[in-house]
């Protein structure tokens, strides 16, 4: 399957695997939502989080289809993440997220807002190879 087709076929699940890599090689995967846009997929998280952390390492990842427990369904798929810092990009991506998981979305974003977790935010892009 071309990378363009396993990018959305990726972006129609509610859930995917995200497979980040600590340094020793090890892979470490973590449910998470996902929206496309521009062909690209985009995650968002906690800043804090060590995904975060193993990405700015190894900007490696997998991803595959998974459930809510992160039961994985299908096939893995290599591709290369970033963290975005354009704000541009940002509400970009937020706004494909939040088309996607509606209410979900707005949930996510009023307990971040409650709880003081919305301004260390991160966006992630994962390019498929």
């Amino acid at each position: 399957m071309a990378a363009a087709d396993t990018t959305e076929a990726l972006a129609a699940e509610s859930y995917i695997s995200l497979a980040t890599f600590r340094r020793t090689g090890a892979s470490v995967e973590t449910p998470v939502w996902v929206a496309r846009l521009d062909g690209k997929l985009y995650v968002v998280t906690d800043g804090t989080s060590a995904k975060v952390k193993r990405l700015r390492a190894s900007k490696r990842v997998r991803v595959a289809a998974c459930d809510v427990r992160g039961r994985v369904r299908g096939e893995w798929y290599e591709g290369s993440g970033r963290i975005v810092r354009e704000a541009r990009l940002i509400t970009r991506a937020h706004g494909a997220l939040h088309e996607k998981y509606g209410w979900q979305m707005w949930l996510l974003d009023a307990g971040s807002r409650l709880f003081g977790r919305f301004a260390r935010r991160a966006y992630l892009e994962i390019r498929l190879a």
